[in-house]
């Protein structure tokens, strides 16, 4: 029974790795591969050439460490307080997280610019229009960061929520109160210290949710590495596929990276 469990693990791995590496495969031979010249790596070399790339790319990474800054200092003492003092509330909280999944981008970055529409027309005069005008600042667009937040809610809450069933977060708050630290220091030195892989995959979740989202970005007018890459396919498919393979493997990278970190955290224990 346990060889043929190891046999169809194998098989679905195998069918996986198939359904990945073929056409990253295609990819890359499609950007190495050109018709009457041979293998060239030409498509890799221009890329920090082209304009737009460092910009854009600098965009996205400031956006995705604003988003993860804000969705953490949201969600970590939210989901901490409600499971110390309002557990019975924790399946509403869980439906409110989950919205954003069944909402579609094009409604949700529709409703976006409609609001943001209200401040010409209603707001001209009142101190709520400078607001309007410096959220949507092209060179750090913070209402981008706030959409983020909102479609990381369900990655987040996810992570966070396995983290926090992992623990005993009222024996660590108790215990901390006890030797007399206050709310923040409690949850900054006895449970943030316990949910560091919770807090690791909600953040790569977010990254690298802002570094592949396009339909808002697009939409509102702005360029972030996503939306850039769009632009150069138009002018260069190679460039742009290039683009694409090298942010697959940066990403793909940093996940194999996140694992090994949080495998060696969980077998630290039984060493000891």
């Amino acid at each position: 029974m346990a060889g043929r469990l190891n046999l169809w693990r194998w098989v679905v791995l195998g069918l996986a790795a198939l359904y990945f590496l073929v056409p990253l495969a295609a990819s890359v031979i499609f950007t190495v591969d050109v018709p009457g010249q041979g293998v060239t790596f030409d498509a890799y070399t221009q890329i920090v050439s082209t304009g737009g790339f460092t910009s854009s790319l600098l965009l996205s990474l400031e956006l995705a460490a604003a988003t993860i800054a804000v969705v953490l200092l949201l969600m970590v003492p939210a989901m901490v307080a409600l499971r110390l003092g309002a557990p019975r509330l924790r399946p509403v909280v869980e439906v409110i997280c989950s919205l954003p999944l069944v909402v579609p981008p094009i409604a949700f970055v529709a409703g976006i610019a409609t609001v943001l529409k209200w401040g010409p027309d209603y707001l001209s005069r009142t101190p709520l229009f400078e607001t309007f005008v410096a959220i949507q600042n092209p060179d750090f667009p913070f209402i981008l960061v706030l959409a983020y937040v909102v479609m990381a809610l369900p990655f987040v809450y996810r992570a966070l929520d396995s983290g926090l069933r992992a623990i005993d977060v009222k024996t660590l708050v108790e215990a901390a109160r006890s030797c007399g630290a206050g709310w923040p220091q409690a949850l900054v030195q006895a449970v943030l210290p316990n949910l560091r892989g919770a807090l690791l995959n909600a953040s790569f979740l977010t990254l690298a949710l802002v570094l592949g989202e396009f339909t808002v970005a697009q939409l509102l007018g702005f360029q972030p590495f996503a939306v850039w890459i769009y632009s150069v396919g138009g002018s260069n498919a190679q460039l742009s596929v290039a683009v694409s393979v090298l942010s697959l493997v940066v990403t793909w990278a940093l996940l194999l990276t996140l694992a090994g970190v949080g495998g060696r955290d969980r077998t630290a224990p039984s060493r000891g």
